[in-house]
């Protein structure tokens, strides 16, 4: 009697949300999409630091609650909790686009108006998810872009700071400093550019560890914070206290306006690099609504509104690997990086030029981010003159110190980053100058120009 032979296993398909790839093939790319993304969010914890003279324990602290915040709100998006979540194979970490409102507000006003605002804008972010059809026509990316290009060019300055020393710091513009910044960026780009795999994909996080290492050996790491700090603790709700300042909150709440509107895009980029389709409406509002209330996170363990990492959008369209459990591994080793003070320790002591070489490419990303925004769809007469007047006022004022003096100090920072005044003035001109195209004034029931 013959017999019959057993089928093969069917392959997975790597297109499915819902696929649980065997954990040898799971857990590296669970921590290739750590990785992508590492660098990029505990940035905003070290230029809050600098900006605040945080001591080493304080930075710790802001390190630990980055990690945090970053691995709990990826896993409300990628597990969900009701109408929370998009189920979707999404990074998220502490948002670059805050950081030029956040810096000159905390270091004017103390971190405890910065969290006091993050408390405020999760509320109104959480508002807004709920009704994001109603408010997107307002900002096309001929909007955005602008907004985003400017708040690139605000952070800028502070890369360079870091690049020769840090403000403040005694070897402020010594050779070593520029040299070793130098070193960082360079050898970013070279493995952006050139690297294969990880190697271009992670570029900056492992020219930042090189660099570290380079400086170790250079006697440039101050590693005193490191003893006292334990080995497992967890993170300190309302470690630096909470304030309610009406410039920090009107302020922070701009821009998380505008961070949720640009979210939309990204949701829809995971699905089409991913699974080769649109976000379905569940997805978008659980993506925009998990975005809005994993912000109220931040404002608990101290750190800055989380947001979409669009370089792990990169990282599954290249694996094609769809499955959202792969990303919940990444989030639980975000989790549990954040319990280690230690480690969050020695990630702090990292020297401030070794994290301006690296960020002077992030920052420059950012903007270019902006500007591939304003291209895709050409740039008329009409929008140059909303993007000439959008970026020369907001950035004119900006970078005027004797005209700011001016104004009263409770309001200074509304207009010291650019954004706020970049912002209003984008919209207004996009909805008041003639010949708004139709495409963008039909979006979401606006009504016609």
């Amino acid at each position: 009697m013959a017999t019959t032979a057993p089928r093969p296993a069917p392959t997975p398909d790597r297109s499915d949300i819902e696929t649980m790839p065997p954990l040898r093939e799971a857990v590296p790319l669970g921590l290739q999409h750590v990785l992508a993304m590492f660098a990029s969010n505990l940035t905003p914890a070290f230029l809050l630091a600098t900006a605040v003279e945080a001591t080493p324990a304080q930075r710790t602290l802001l390190i630990q609650g980055a990690l945090l915040c970053a691995g709990l709100a990826t896993l409300l998006q990628t597990i969900g909790f009701s109408i929370v979540g998009g189920r979707l194979p999404i990074m998220m970490g502490s948002g670059f686009v805050f950081i030029s409102v956040a810096v000159p507000l905390a270091a004017e006003r103390g971190l405890a108006a910065v969290w006091g605002a993050v408390l405020f804008t999760a509320v109104v972010q959480v508002v807004i998810a709920l009704n994001i059809h109603r408010i997107a026509w307002l900002f096309p990316p001929l909007v955005t872009g602008t907004i985003i290009l400017v708040i690139g060019l605000g952070l800028l300055p502070s890369a360079f700071t870091l690049a020769v020393g840090g403000a403040g710091s005694p070897t402020f513009g010594a050779a070593a400093n520029l040299g070793l910044a130098a070193f960082v960026l360079v050898l970013a780009v070279v493995l952006n550019r050139w690297g294969r795999g990880l190697l271009g994909t992670a570029a900056v996080l492992i020219s930042l560890v090189v660099g570290y290492l380079v400086a170790l050996a250079l006697g440039m790491v101050d590693l005193a914070g490191v003893g006292p700090a334990g080995w497992v603790a967890f993170p300190t709700p309302f470690a630096f206290g909470l304030s309610f300042d009406v410039v920090a909150i009107l302020t922070v709440a701009v821009v998380g306006v505008v961070n949720m509107v640009d979210s939309v895009g990204t949701v829809n980029a995971v699905t089409q690099a991913g699974a080769r389709r649109p976000a379905t409406s569940q997805e978008l509002r659980g993506g925009i609504l998990a975005e809005g209330g994993s912000a109220l996170l931040g404002a608990v363990f101290s750190a800055l509104p989380t947001t979409m990492f669009s370089q792990n959008i990169g990282l599954i369209a290249l694996t094609r690997q769809m499955s959202r459990h792969v990303v919940t591994i990444a989030a639980g080793v975000l989790v549990a990086m954040a319990l280690l003070p230690k480690a969050a320790a020695v990630i702090g002591a990292t020297p401030p030029a070794v994290l301006g070489g690296g960020v002077v490419l992030l920052f420059g990303m950012v903007c270019a981010i902006g500007i591939q925004m304003l291209t895709e769809r050409g740039l008329d007469q009409r929008a140059l003159v909303v993007v000439a007047l959008s970026v020369g006022l907001g950035r004119g004022l900006a970078s005027v110190p004797n005209l700011l003096a001016l104004v009263p100090g409770q309001w200074r920072p509304l207009l010291e980053s650019g954004v706020v005044v970049t912002a209003v003035v984008a919209v207004l001109l996009n909805l008041v100058l003639p010949g708004r195209p139709e495409r963008d004034a039909a979006t979401a029931g606006a009504p016609p120009a």
